[in-house]
């Protein structure tokens, strides 16, 4: 398989459509970095996931509740699963066909799930979410905050090889 082939984009039409319109929402409540990968290639279980991240624990639901009520009212789309609402830390949206992680910018540091999917093709976004890329470290250098200590107890081996 060539590099090229590598990064065609094999989800279907129905989540490429969940992952733009749940990136739109992001974006209009003020997400960080929105990122979306094409998983479909090594995950069984789902397309693509879309990630994205906010500095504080209320901005994280907010964002969630926006894209459940998107995608629910434009596309009449139901979560079958959302998980870490109580703590609010790091939340997920699973809609089977993608599944939506927001992030605290902590956890998003820490845990670094662009590392891991790194190998699968990036999905187009619409440009509203691809704006928001460095905003992130953007929003931490204004306020003061420094993520790379949170990073620094990521372990290398996170840039292996998806099995």
């Amino acid at each position: 398989m060539t590099a090229d082939e590598s990064l065609l984009v094999t989800a279907t039409d129905r989540s490429i459509e969940l992952v733009n319109a749940a990136a739109q929402a992001a974006a209009d409540r003020l997400a960080h970095d929105i990122i979306a990968y094409d998983v479909s290639d090594v995950l069984s279980i789902t397309d693509a996931f879309l990630l994205a991240s906010a500095p504080n624990d209320r901005q994280v639901k907010s964002i969630v509740d926006e894209i459940e009520e998107r995608l629910n009212k434009d596309l009449g789309a139901k979560p079958v699963r959302r998980e870490g609402d109580r703590d609010a830390r790091w939340i997920l949206l699973d809609y089977v066909d993608i599944v939506v992680h927001v992030q605290h910018s902590e956890e998003r540091v820490f845990y670094a799930l662009e590392r891991l999917w790194k190998d699968c093709p990036e999905l187009p976004l619409p440009e509203d979410a691809r704006k928001t890329h460095g905003k992130g470290a953007e929003h931490a250098a204004l306020t003061g905050v420094d993520l790379s200590d949170h990073a620094a107890g990521l372990p290398d081996a996170v840039d292996g090889e998806l099995s």
